[in-house]
């Protein structure tokens, strides 16, 4: 299972290959009403088994992380929900705008580690990684869930910074999740999907 969507003249699609397609639910970025894919997505999901209520809050989540994920100008973007529970992860890769002289590894190193918040600093943790799209800094730390709030939930994370080679950009990709005890296996996953990123 692949996310795509077009996005640049110098490449048509963004593409991760998803684990676990049963359970990752690939957000629609482009649907122009939004609501009614997150009902159609919810009810294909769980099936028609399930209370009416289920259904809707399943749907709300999905509206929710669908825009969070067009305010950040994603790229494409998945929702990790296994049929009987909520959204545990979500996952987001976008291209950032940065100068010629900032593509580098260093650069992205530099800012992170100068980066102020309640969850930057001393809890991350910065290395380098070499992906079949490009060198890239790994940053395995923890983030608010609105990082415009100075209080609230915070979350696990892993983002890579890639610079791919072929292409004069940046990108971000970063899987978050809530559940500490899914940190082990998440991690992995986070690797796997930077891994597997494709522009084309």
């Amino acid at each position: 299972v692949s996310a795509a969507m077009a996005r640049s003249e110098d490449w048509r699609e963004c593409r991760v290959a998803l684990p676990a397609p049963h359970n990752w639910l690939v957000l629609d970025l482009r649907s122009e009403e939004p609501e009614a894919w997150a009902r159609t997505l919810a009810g294909e999901h769980l099936g028609g088994d399930v209370p009416e209520q289920l259904r809707e809050a399943l749907a709300t989540d999905l509206l929710w992380y669908w825009g969070a994920a067009v305010r950040l100008g994603a790229l494409c973007a998945a929702v990790l929900a296994p049929w009987n529970g909520p959204v545990v992860a979500s996952y987001t890769v976008r291209e950032l705008t940065v100068p010629p002289e900032a593509r580098t590894v260093e650069a992205f190193r530099a800012e992170v580690e100068q980066a102020q918040g309640p969850c930057f600093g001393d809890g991350q943790v910065l290395t380098e990684a070499e992906l079949p799209l490009g060198p890239a800094l790994r940053v395995h730390r923890q983030e608010p869930t609105d990082p415009r709030a100075e209080h609230g939930t915070v979350v696990e994370g892993i983002a890579h910074y890639v610079l791919p080679l072929r292409y004069p950009t940046a990108l971000e990709c970063r899987l978050l999740w809530t559940s500490l005890g899914l940190g082990a296996e998440l991690i992995k996953v986070a690797d796997e999907l930077a891994d597997s990123l494709r522009l084309v």
